[in-house]
C-alpha cells in the first residue's frame, strides 16, 4: 500500500512539473507573438522607421529605474504610466501625499517627461505635419536679423507657444492684426511689426527649429527669422473690424506733448487714422476734427472717465467729430507691448524671495501679475511643463538660480521656510482654496471636477485631510518667515 501511494505521489509531481513547463512555454510563445505584432504595427505606422530603434533614455531616468527603454518607443505608454501613478497616489488623501510630489524622483520624471513630450512627436504624423505647414508659408522670407529683447525691432504684438509654434501660425497671427512682418525667435516666440529690422545677421545664425514644425527654422539666440505677411493680409479681416471704438474723451491740454505721432489730413476717416497709427506701431488712434494722434494710455490720458458720446457729435466718423475739447478714441490692432516683454534678472538677486501659498490660493495668477508689472520672470520650486508652455519661462530655471524676481512654493516647515531671505504669503479663504485644488487635482489648472467627484466620499475625505494642512501652512509661514 505504501509503495502504491509513493508511486502515485511521484506521478503527480511529474504532472505538476509538466503543467508548469507547458504554462511557461505558452506565455513565452504569446509574448513573442505580441512583440512581433507590435513591431509590424510600428513599422507600418512609422513608414520606414525601424520599430526596434528605442529613443534615448536620460541618465537620471535610467539611474532611478524609471522605465524600460522599449516603452520609450511609444510616448503614449508614458502618458498612461503617468496617469496610473497619479490615480494611485490620488487615493492617499493626506498632506504627506501632496508633499511627496516634490520628491526628487517625481521631479526627475516630470522634467524628463515634459522635455520628451515637447521635443518628440508621433512618428507616423511628423512627416505629414511638416509637409502641411510648409505649404502654409505664404509670406516671403526676408532673412535673418538681430534681435534684442529689450529694444525690439518688431515692436508690435508678441506671442509664445513653446510646444506648437510654426511659421504659418506666426504669420496668420500677425496678419490678423494688420502687421506687415512676422519674426520668429528661439523656436517658439513670434513678434509682429511694420518696420523691417535694420541689422541683418548671417543666415546660418537663424538655426532654431520651430517647436511645432520639424524641419522649419524659427530664428535663433537673439536672432529673428523675418517673413513678409503682405500676401496674407489680402485674405484677412477688413481693417475696420479690427479697430475698436473706445469712446469720447476730453482731450488733454497739449495733444502734441501727450502723443508722439500726429497727422493732419483733410476728410480724415477712422480707417486713415487707424492705419497711420498701426504703421507707427501705436495702440491708440485719437481723432479730433481733421487731426489724428497716435500713442499710449498715460496718466495724462488714462481713458478711465469717458464723456457723453454726443459731445463728439454722436458719430464715429472723424469728419463729424467735435474739434476742441473732446476727441474720439479707437484702439488699433497693435498690441500695447510696454508690459509684455519679460526677461531674467541680469545679475543674481541678493535677496531670495519666496511667493508662498497653499495650493489653490492664486499663486499662478499672482506670478502673471508680478511678471507683467515688473518685466522679470518668476521662478518655481517645482517644474510644471504646462505653465512653461504658456510662457512662464522661469519654470525651467533652477529655483536656486536667483535669476527670477521671486520663487513659487507650496512648502512649509521651518527648514524650507528659512531658506528664503524674504517672502510674500498669499492667504485665501480656505473653502475656496480647497475647492480650487480639488478641481485642479481632477481636471487640471483650468478644468472642473465632475459632479460624481463632488458627490462621492472623495470630497469630504479631501477636506478632512487638507484643511489641517491649510492651517499649518499659514501658521508656520507667519511664525518662521523672514521679512514676510
Amino acid at each position: 500500500m505504501a509503495k502504491a501511494f509513493f508511486r502515485l505521489q511521484k506521478f503527480l509531481r511529474r504532472i505538476q512539473f509538466l503543467l508548469f513547463f507547458l504554462t511557461a512555454a505558452y506565455l513565452m510563445a504569446g509574448s513573442l507573438l505580441l512583440l512581433q505584432r507590435t513591431r509590424l504595427v510600428l513599422q507600418q505606422g512609422s513608414r520606414g522607421t525601424p520599430s526596434n530603434q528605442a529613443l534615448p533614455v536620460p541618465e537620471e531616468m535610467s539611474r532611478v529605474g524609471m522605465t524600460e527603454p522599449r516603452s520609450l518607443q511609444n510616448p503614449r505608454l508614458l502618458v498612461g504610466t503617468d496617469v496610473l501613478q497619479e490615480a494611485a497616489l490620488g487615493q492617499q488623501h493626506s498632506p504627506h501625499w501632496l508633499m511627496s510630489r516634490n520628491s526628487e524622483l517625481r521631479q526627475l520624471r516630470r522634467r524628463w517627461f515634459h522635455r520628451f513630450s515637447s521635443d518628440q512627436e508621433p512618428l507616423q504624423t511628423a512627416g505629414l505635419k511638416a509637409m502641411k505647414h510648409t505649404a502654409e508659408h505664404k509670406g516671403t522670407y526676408m532673412g535673418c536679423f538681430t534681435h534684442d529683447s529689450r529694444e525690439r525691432t518688431l515692436k508690435g504684438a508678441v506671442f509664445y507657444d513653446l510646444r506648437k509654434m510654426t511659421v504659418g501660425h506666426c504669420q496668420e497671427a500677425c496678419a490678423e492684426r494688420a502687421y506687415s512682418y512676422a519674426g520668429l525667435a528661439f523656436g517658439a516666440e513670434c513678434y509682429c511689426g511694420n518696420t523691417l529690422p535694420a541689422a541683418a545677421a548671417k543666415a546660418e545664425e537663424c538655426s532654431s527649429e520651430c517647436k511645432g514644425e520639424k524641419g522649419s527654422v524659427c530664428g535663433g539666440l537673439n536672432r529673428l527669422s523675418v517673413y513678409s505677411v503682405e500676401q496674407l493680409r489680402a485674405g484677412a479681416r477688413p481693417l475696420r473690424r479690427n479697430v475698436i471704438y473706445r469712446g469720447c474723451f476730453r482731450a488733454p491740454e497739449n495733444l502734441t506733448d501727450t502723443f508722439p505721432a500726429s497727422l493732419i489730413q483733410p476728410n480724415l476717416t477712422v480707417e486713415m487714422c487707424s492705419e497711420f497709427c498701426s504703421k507707427k506701431e501705436f495702440p491708440l488712434a485719437v481723432i479730433r476734427g481733421q487731426e489724428c494722434y497716435c500713442g499710449y494710455p498715460t496718466r495724462h490720458f488714462s481713458l478711465r472717465e469717458g464723456t457723453d458720446g454726443r459731445r463728439c457729435s454722436g458719430s464715429h466718423n472723424a469728419s463729424s467729430a467735435a474739434g476742441g475739447d473732446y476727441c474720439l478714441v479707437y484702439q488699433t490692432p497693435v498690441q500695447d507691448t510696454r508690459c509684455t516683454d519679460r526677461k531674467f534678472l541680469t545679475t543674481k538677486s541678493k535677496v531670495f524671495v519666496a511667493l508662498s501659498s497653499f495650493p489653490g490660493a492664486g499663486n499662478t495668477w499672482a506670478r502673471h501679475l508680478i511678471e507683467h508689472a515688473t518685466g522679470y520672470y518668476t521662478g518655481s520650486y517645482y517644474f510644471d511643463g504646462a505653465l512653461y508652455n504658456k510662457g512662464f519661462k522661469g519654470e525651467k530655471d533652477h529655483w536656486r538660480s536667483r535669476r527670477t524676481i521671486c520663487v513659487k512654493t507650496h512648502e512649509s516647515g521651518k527648514t524650507e521656510i528659512e531658506m528664503f531671505d524674504s517672502a510674500i504669503l498669499l492667504i485665501r479663504n480656505p473653502y475656496k482654496s480647497l475647492m480650487a485644488e480639488f478641481n485642479r487635482k481632477y481636471a487640471g489648472h483650468l478644468g472642473y471636477a465632475t459632479d460624481r467627484n463632488w458627490k462621492s466620499k472623495e470630497w469630504p475625505d479631501f477636506v478632512n485631510s487638507y484643511a489641517s494642512w491649510w492651517a499649518s501652512h499659514v501658521l508656520e509661514w507667519l511664525k518662521y518667515g523672514k521679512r514676510l
